[in-house]
């Protein structure tokens, strides 16, 4: 692959703003709590929630799903995240902001592709990473709710059932969605090995 150039620094900038994103809010939090994923956990569970949608779904690209899911929300590292309010009021220019951030880079031609490919939302690839994307909203609603949460579960019953399932693109991110309806966000340690189930906190009879 021939490089993008010999100068260095468009790279390590890139690569220092990806590590800020970690301190990036989701507009989210100011009407649940603080403990709202921020941008960077928000795509670590995309990438898995787009991972197993596209396994169950087949017949496409993940190594390209990978990549987009890495890449779908980084603009707002320029732009912030513009909740349902504030986009009443504001407009974002995210592709200034990503071509500002790729710009030089040794990742510019291919990722700048990769997004626009994502924004059209036409491919199998970029609807199930906006699946996802969706998706992990829903279950981090379904965590705050079982914390008490009382906006939250308003949400979850008033907008999501109503707007949001019938954007999915997929039969697999619908399935999800309606299974989520009653799923226990703390099932994964309860019913799995621990040490009440198997270990020294086990009942003896």
């Amino acid at each position: 692959m021939t490089k993008k150039s010999d100068n260095l620094q468009p790279d390590i900038n890139f690569l220092y703003e990806m590590g800020s994103i970690r301190h990036m809010d989701r507009m989210w939090r100011r009407f649940h709590s603080r403990d709202f994923a921020n941008l960077a956990e928000h795509h670590f569970r995309v990438f898995w929630t787009a991972m197993v949608i596209a396994q169950r779904e087949g017949g496409v690209d993940t190594g390209k799903i990978a990549k987009m899911v890495l890449l779908h929300d980084i603009a707002e590292s320029r732009t912030g995240d513009v909740d349902y309010l504030a986009r009443q009021y504001v407009v974002r220019n995210e592709e200034l902001a990503i071509k500002d951030m790729l710009g030089n880079t040794s990742l510019e031609k291919e990722f700048l592709e990769i997004w626009h490919e994502y924004d059209k939302r036409e491919s199998l690839e970029a609807k199930i990473v906006k699946d996802a994307d969706n998706l992990d909203v829903d279950m981090e609603m379904i965590e705050q709710a079982s914390r008490g949460n009382s906006v939250a579960k308003y949400w979850r019953e008033n907008h999501r059932e109503t707007h949001v399932r019938v954007t999915l693109n997929t039969e697999t991110a619908r399935e999800i969605f309606d299974h989520l309806r009653n799923a226990n966000p703390d099932e994964w340690h309860i019913s799995g090995r621990n040490r009440m189930k198997d270990g020294d906190w086990k009942l003896k009879k």
